[in-house]
């Protein structure tokens, strides 16, 4: 090896390994998503002369942590991170003995790290956990089904149960025929509603006490983000909890809450694991992705931004005095709502009338129509068109 500089370029799910000669050249890699200061802020360099590992001395680093800045070899770098989990999740005591626990897998680097990781700390540590895979197939041709077939190596590369469920056996919907119904600007609030619903469904299906999800420290602090900037106080004020549901549904946790996202994808990188990298063909437009772009540039002013942005959130006191949504049940389907109807019977109302704007934005003195199958008015119609 020359005199040059390794550069690891992290882009989202994809690790490019380049060898310069004195200067940093400008990087092209098959997933671009992000910016191009977001490729500066997903570098880590590493000297091309040895450099020993901070942890153990003894073996030369092979990357520096984004989240710590030591450099580890890889021994090292995969202890650290496994311990790290580890203590989030006996901190937080998550599990007990003897629960089923549902992991919500979609393929995807996130689920697939939670997947390895939690089979290898419930043998390493005597969780005695029932480990198993949910999915949800939401119909989006070209993408999920691909992602799919990842999920069922990873059954048998892991050797756990699993259990698929798709929006057309829950609601008759795929996201292909609803995208054809709303365009591509509210899309994303129909899958998400459908998707959590659907989760559960499947857990409960399976008979789990908890259902495991693969959020990341990135993805709690764009949450904090978003909620903040939608005004979104009910859900600013749970955002940040590892563990939410407890109030009736089935309680899910996030044991990688405090975990990087670009630590997640150089431990599937150099783990090798069988995972799928492709970007949802209907998340471009995502409000997320604003987000999440902001959040990758304070991310390459300050690294630590991630985490203090989450300890913000979860610091955060409300007012006694503001008034919060009462959690009930939806009395069509029986799911948690804090109204009469939930938002997916809602937005399911919306699809099968013809009027996919119906849950989006606030129509709640629509509900009891809706609840009593009456027909909408010439006033209501225009409403919901004028939207």
């Amino acid at each position: 090896m020359s005199h040059g500089v390794c550069i690891i370029s992290i882009q989202a799910d994809a690790v490019n390994v380049l060898q310069t000669d004195n200067k940093m050249q400008r990087l092209t890699p098959q997933f671009s998503l992000y910016s191009a200061k977001s490729q500066a802020a997903g570098m880590l360099q590493v000297a091309a002369m040895p450099v020993s590992c901070s942890s153990c001395g003894t073996q030369r680093a092979a990357l520096r942590r984004p989240k710590t800045g030591h450099s580890l070899c890889k021994s090292c770098f995969f202890w650290a991170f496994e311990e790290e989990i580890h203590h989030t999740i006996v901190s937080a005591q998550l599990f007990q003995p003897g629960e089923r626990v549902g992991i919500g897998a979609s393929g995807g680097k996130d689920s697939t790290v939670l997947a390895h990781v939690l089979k290898l700390l419930n043998g390493r540590y005597s969780y005695g956990l029932e480990l198993l895979l949910v999915s949800v197939d939401e119909g989006i041709s070209g993408y999920r089904d691909d992602s799919l077939e990842t999920v069922k190596r990873n059954q048998q590369q892991y050797e756990l149960p699993l259990k698929i469920v798709s929006y057309q056996e829950l609601y008759g919907w795929t996201m292909d025929q609803i995208v054809k119904q709303v365009g591509l600007k509210n899309n994303c609030t129909f899958c998400g509603v459908f998707r959590r619903q659907a989760l559960d469904r499947g857990a409960m299906m399976l008979g789990v006490n908890k259902i495991c999800t693969g959020h990341n420290a990135d993805d709690i602090a764009e949450t904090v983000l978003m909620n903040f900037l939608r005004g979104d106080i009910a859900r600013l004020r749970r955002c940040t909890a590892i563990t939410t549901g407890s109030e009736g549904a089935i309680p899910r946790c996030k044991p990688l809450k405090y975990a990087y996202e670009k630590e997640i994808v150089l431990y599937a990188y150099f783990k090798k694991l069988d995972y799928f990298s492709t970007e949802c063909i209907y998340s471009p437009n995502a409000y997320r992705g604003h987000a999440r772009t902001f959040l990758k540039d304070l991310e390459a002013l300050r690294p630590s931004a991630i985490m203090d942005i989450i300890h913000s959130g979860e610091n955060l006191l409300v007012r006694e005095d503001v008034k919060m949504p009462t959690q009930g049940t939806c009395s069509r389907c029986g799911y948690i709502s804090s109204q009469a109807l939930c938002k997916a019977c809602v937005l399911l109302e919306g699809l099968n009338r013809g009027l996919p704007k119906l849950g989006i934005g606030k129509h709640h003195k629509l509900h009891h129509k809706l609840l009593s199958e009456e027909p909408l008015n010439e006033r209501d119609m225009r409403k919901l068109k004028d939207f």
